[in-house]
């Protein structure tokens, strides 16, 4: 079967181009897009060479992941069910994260592709009469929400978010609706100005996060949210945490050779701290997430800068890249999206 993709041919090189896919199975679905959602940080590292899958980091020896389609989250419509698949009709507005595709470094895993062949499991129902754009970065929305449900905390309690990327966003967000009293700390003044309907913000470009904010003698923090991939910040916020209180990590950390793990988390276990590693996607968070999208309670069209047509997605991640213009939340728009004439 034949689609059009976004595949990354070698490293910061893009091209939308017609792929090969398998023909759809009895428990697949055939998905038309409309929208797909670029992850800037995780497909920006798939590009720049630096993963071989999932949080598998490239090492000298291994071989260049190239070519492949990147992403894991689209929107659009059915247009085929398969014999075996249930809950499901030609039309439906669903969305869908990892497609089937032939010919690339990895075939299992690919996001932005058109008709897509994806596992009916893979794929979830839109609520009529909801904006499907709204959707279309639903995986990366649910992991800024497991970000910010994992942690205990009542309201009123101090909840810091680092980094100003959109799961830092929807960690916020989340947090914020829990009653936390929220600051997102950031590099990018036009980002965290997104936010600031929905908690605090500081701008920190040269690192200093840590002591901005104890200046602002807020008490101590109950909740600390990392998502920059910085695991030295977490050492450098340690000082203002409340003692038992909890840090999620959910950045992406380069291998720095071998690590005591005893050692390294004595000075936290001296201020009887709880972790969370957040990482991927569950359908149970997933359906929860829609949910909240669905109600409002999670804004995501609020972090959407940018949109270009799919062909132009090597633009897209040239701007993504240089950052020549305030950019967080980008959508590729699929021809069937676009009026007909």
């Amino acid at each position: 079967m034949k689609s059009h993709a976004v595949v990354f041919t070698g490293p910061n090189q893009v091209s939308y181009q017609e792929i090969s896919c398998p023909e759809p199975g009895p428990e697949d679905l055939v998905v038309e897009l409309h929208h797909s959602w670029i992850s800037n940080g995780t497909e920006g590292s798939f590009l720049r060479g630096e993963r071989l899958s999932g949080d598998v980091a490239w090492r000298p020896g291994d071989p260049a992941p190239f070519p492949m389609v990147a992403g894991y989250q689209k929107v659009g419509r059915v247009t085929q069910v398969g014999r075996a698949v249930a809950g499901f009709s030609v039309g439906d507005w669903v969305f869908a994260s990892m497609s089937k595709v032939q010919g690339m470094f990895d075939n299992q895993f690919a996001g932005h592709v058109s008709p897509s062949v994806c596992d009916h499991r893979a794929v979830q129902r839109l609520p009529a009469g909801a904006d499907p754009l709204a959707f279309a970065g639903l995986v990366l929305t649910q992991v800024g929400f497991n970000c910010g449900s994992r942690s205990p905390i009542t309201p009123g309690q101090v909840a810091v978010v680092v980094g100003d990327g959109l799961v830092g966003q929807w960690a916020g967000q989340t947090l914020a609706r829990r009653g936390a009293q929220v600051v997102l700390v950031g590099r990018h003044p036009a980002r965290l100005a997104r936010f600031d309907r929905h908690g605090a913000t500081l701008l920190s470009r040269a690192g200093t996060g840590a002591a901005e904010l104890a200046a602002r003698k807020l008490g101590p923090i109950q909740v600390l949210v990392e998502t920059a991939g910085d695991a030295a910040g977490l050492a450098q916020y340690l000082p203002q945490m409340a003692r038992g209180g909890h840090m999620v990590i959910a950045g992406f950390y380069r291998p720095a050779g071998e690590v005591n793990l005893q050692t390294s988390l004595q000075a936290f276990r001296n201020s009887e701290l709880s972790f969370d590693l957040v990482s991927g996607a569950t359908r149970a968070r997933l359906e929860e997430t829609l949910q909240w999208v669905a109600d409002g309670r999670l804004d995501t069209l609020g972090c959407l800068t940018h949109r270009f047509p799919v062909e132009a997605a090597a633009q897209a991640w040239q701007l993504i890249q240089t950052k020549a213009e305030p950019v967080l939340g980008v959508v590729l728009d699929w021809p069937a999206a676009r009026p007909h004439s």
